[in-house]
């Protein structure tokens, strides 16, 4: 990991050496960033991995020999500490599903903004899952079809959050400001921005997650993201 807390620590993945040079460039543009190192493939990856010990490994999926999700399981084995963050023009529902299950925080088109990616990024390395907003449909649709993580609300409720006055409707264990900030999930937006939607503190936003997922009987925001969209059919 970075020796400078401010800073990300990144390994680039990518087999298109213009490609991994001109995205190490606009990464190191940013001086929250540093590019510690880069591999053409998942074999270099899986043995730079342990040594540089990267915050994130930016990791494309079409990699010559083993491909980036089947990579995924092995570099979080061998960096534990590492977030993966599946970076590639795949649109594949299945790629989605199968990187997410693996053990990758997230999973990003190519086409994404510079700007955004910095944001995904951060969001990444500090445990938040980031999925590309144009595949959240897509992601619905994977798990949907495999049966779907746990959607049946558990029994037990979380206090409100102080100044959470109203009362949730009987039909749902989430209080109208938890349903507020469930649907902002669904849009795939951060808690940074959720924040700013709903004009609220930063860390309110984080106690409604945690009251949702609990509630809710979920493990990540993904699956919460999940089941809005399910319901909201």
């Amino acid at each position: 990991m970075s020796e400078n807390p401010a800073l990300i620590s990144i390994l680039v993945v990518d087999d298109h050496t213009l490609f991994r040079r001109g995205l190490i460039a606009l990464l190191e543009q940013d001086p929250g960033l540093r590019v510690v190192g880069e591999a053409a493939d998942a074999v270099q990856a899986l043995r730079l991995a342990p040594t540089l010990l990267p915050d994130v490994v930016l990791l494309d999926n079409h990699l010559p020999g083993v491909s980036g999700i089947d990579a995924v399981k092995d570099l979080r084995k061998l960096a534990p500490q590492s977030r993966v963050l599946m970076l590639t023009v795949s649109e594949d529902a299945q790629d989605l599903a199968t990187a997410l299950r693996n053990g990758a925080q997230g999973y990003l088109l190519k086409t994404i903004d510079g700007d955004l990616l910095a944001q995904a990024i951060r969001r990444a390395a500090s445990g938040e899952p980031v999925v590309s907003q144009e595949l959240m449909g897509k992601l619905v649709a994977a798990f949907q079809s495999q049966g779907g993580p746990p959607v049946v609300p558990a029994p037990e409720c979380e206090p409100a959050v102080p100044g959470d006055a109203d009362m949730a409707a009987p039909s749902s264990p989430l209080s109208p400001r938890e349903e507020d900030v469930l649907r902002e999930i669904a849009r795939g937006s951060s808690n940074k921005e959720i924040a700013r939607t709903l004009d609220i503190a930063e860390t309110t936003v984080k106690i409604h997650v945690q009251h949702i997922l609990r509630k809710l009987g979920l493990s990540s925001r993904v699956q919460a993201a999940v089941y809005a969209s399910d319901r909201a059919r």
